[in-house]
Parts: C-alpha cells; structure tokens; sequence
C-alpha cells in the first residue's frame, strides 16, 4: 500500500490540528507522550514533531509533507513546496506576529534605537536579517523560553511571538515594531511532491483541510415559508451565496437552504419565526469546498 509519510506539529498547535483533521474526516488517535499517531486513514503515517524543526525535517526528505508555520520556514530556509495556507493558530483563526518588544520604561522607540543593544529571541536568523535591513548593529541571542521576562535584566528587547498582544501588556512589555506575520502552511518535499501518487494525496488533503477551515463558524439552516413571505426572509439572511428555493407539494410553499454564520443566525432565528418561516432546521458543518 502506498504511504504518505506526513509531519504534524507537537506542542502548541497539535491540539488545534487534530480538531482540524477530525473536521476534515480524519480522525487521529495518540497517547499524551506518543510522537506516533495512528489514524483512520490507513494512507497516512504521521509523526509528531516541533513545528520549529518541521521544515527542514520535509526538505531533507525525512517527510514527504508536514504543517508548519511560515515563520519557521523563514526561520530554517528550508527549500519545500508550499501547498497551501491554513489560517489557523493556537487559539484562533488569525496570523500570529513576531513583534519588537520592549519594557512599557524603555527609551527605545524604533529598531534604529537597537544599535549596540541585545536582543533575546528563538526567531534568530530572521531577527539578525530585519536588523542588517535597517542597518542597525545589535547582538541578537538565541532565547530557550521565557523570553518576555528577560527584559530589561538580562537583555534591552525581545522579539517575541504573539497573537493579541495580551501576554506582552500583563509583563509590561510594549511593542516598538512588526517583524513577520506568520500563518500555518502545509508544505510539500519537492522530489515527493513530483511522485503522482503522493501529490494527488497531498492535495486531497489539502482540499479536505481548506473545506474544514472553510466551515468553522458556519452552519446549514433549513426552513420551510410560504412564497409571499420569501422576500422579507431573504432580507434577513446574509448567505454565502444565494439559497436554494424548492417547490413543495403544498401549494403556495417553498423550501429554502443555505449556508449561514452561526453568530448572524442566532440573531435572526426568532425573526424568521416572526416571519412566518416553519419546520426551521439548524445543522453543523464539517467542510465547505468552493
């Protein structure tokens, strides 16, 4: 049988992965201290690595595909085939920011104020490149954790990740610039991605995955209205595309379907009663492929 070797990220986003690949109709099953899932799809062999290492893990061959986020791809230069954009993170479906940070106190304001300075970071070739762009020299350290409390003991910055920021305001640390935003990608070995079987599986899966993301907050509604009311009805449903209508065998009634934001309808759900829709039918949704 034929087998795509594939790399999952251990850590932070393995959790948010795994929910991602049971919504795309993968289901995968690993112990808390297992790096070797198994799951339904008998095509598939996984491993669980840091998404840090992903990267280079796929360039040299050791996986013919893997998830991992663009930073790290900057970060290693690995040479892969990116085959698609996932917009997912730990906690939520926006790109994550590797941001300049300093103490809320310091007397820096932009990166030329670095010059001479020490920076503690886990982002470190893309940290020295942003400061050879701008012509600034600093000393730039490679940081093994708790980056945000090194400053200002042990070091005058920080180029840390974050999501919404929170995290740097709670340790007083106020953002002087934006190196990169990152977003998670499914990436491809190229001589694999060269091989038919394994590309055509490749990008099933990334059609599978892109449908899964695609549904997230979105669920099918069902109702049944009569024609006169169709059109104060439409009024109220902000749809992906337009609803299907159908006859129904009672005359002077119809059948609509569509696809709605799940925030939007639980607003609209008792005005479509007001309305006059009936037999109103809410379900959830695995994928939605355009």
């Amino acid at each position: 049988m034929n087998k795509l070797k594939i790399g999952l990220p251990k850590g932070s986003l393995q959790e948010s992965t795994f929910e991602l690949f049971k919504k795309a109709g993968i289901k995968i099953y690993c112990s808390s201290r297992s790096y070797f899932p198994l799951c339904d799809d008998q095509e598939l062999e996984i491993m669980l690595v840091r998404s840090q290492e992903m990267a280079k893990y796929v360039e040299d061959g050791v996986f013919d595909a893997g998830i991992t986020g663009y930073d790290w791809i900057c970060e290693t230069g690995a040479d892969v085939h990116e085959v698609c954009e996932l917009l997912y993170a730990k906690s939520g479906f926006r790109p994550v920011r590797w941001v300049l940070a300093v103490p809320e106190k310091s007397k820096i304001t932009s990166v030329k104020d670095l010059a001479g300075k020490r920076i503690a970071t886990e982002l470190v070739n893309v940290a020295k490149k942003y400061l050879l762009n701008n012509k600034v020299k600093a000393t730039v350290e490679f940081s093994w954790g708790a980056t945000e409390a090194k400053t200002p003991a042990l070091v005058d910055a920080v180029i840390e990740l974050t999501e919404t920021g929170s995290s740097l305001k709670a340790n007083n640390l106020r953002i002087v610039a934006e190196l990169l935003k990152s977003t998670t990608r499914l990436i491809a070995n190229r001589k694999a991605f060269k091989n038919p079987w394994k590309k055509r599986k490749i990008e099933n899966l990334a059609i599978l995955l892109k449908g899964a993301l695609a549904a997230f907050g979105l669920v099918g509604l069902k109702m049944n209205l009569r024609e006169k009311d169709i059109a104060r009805i439409m009024n109220l449903l902000l749809a992906l595309k337009k609803p299907t209508i159908s006859r129904l065998t009672i005359p002077g009634w119809v059948a609509l379907e569509v696809i709605i934001e799940e925030n939007t309808l639980k607003k609209i759900l008792p005005e479509l009663k007001r309305f006059g829709a009936e037999g109103i039918i809410e379900y959830p949704l695995n994928k939605v492929i355009y």
